[in-house]
């Protein structure tokens, strides 16, 4: 199983200013959480580092499937996660809701599920054994902002 964050290339656009998946331009600020999750180094931003906040859409196409929502990066330069196993973004709750896509983007129907932290991988492996099943997202379960792709 392969955990993906964000392309390089977006993060890097989005760094420049580019509009987000909202049209607009990301917003800078200084993170006042305990810890807020980078969708590209798939690492938690300290408290008082700077950070943005923008939309995203993690699809290729537009589809009633296709949901849009917050998400933060590291402001400056950060290295895109390349580790094994649960990256920290997924270890700041004790659950996450899950769901597999198909390869045309859409939700395969029954497999929404909130997750304990400690079955993610189990889960996922699971879902990724389906031949209907090209990819599982996985997102906050209380605030359902998107935080990795997982593939085969």
């Amino acid at each position: 199983m392969i955990f993906q964050g964000l392309p390089t290339l977006t993060v890097h656009a989005l760094r420049l200013g580019k509009p987000d998946a909202n049209g607009q331009e990301p917003e800078f600020v200084l993170n006042p959480y305990e810890a807020a999750p980078c969708r590209h180094c798939l690492c938690n931003i300290p408290k008082g580092h700077g950070m943005l906040i923008c939309a995203h859409r993690p699809f290729e196409t537009r589809n009633p499937y296709a949901e849009t929502g917050p998400i933060f990066l590291c402001a400056t330069h950060c290295a895109p996660y390349r580790g094994e196993g649960l990256p920290e973004v997924l270890s700041t709750s004790p659950d996450y809701l899950l769901k597999g896509y198909s390869l045309d983007e859409r939700i395969v129907y029954g497999t929404g599920r909130v997750t304990p932290q400690g079955e993610i991988e189990a889960y996922c492996a699971e879902l990724l054994s389906r031949d209907e099943i090209a990819f599982v997202d996985i997102r906050s379960a209380r605030n359902n902002c998107w935080q990795v792709r997982v593939t085969r």
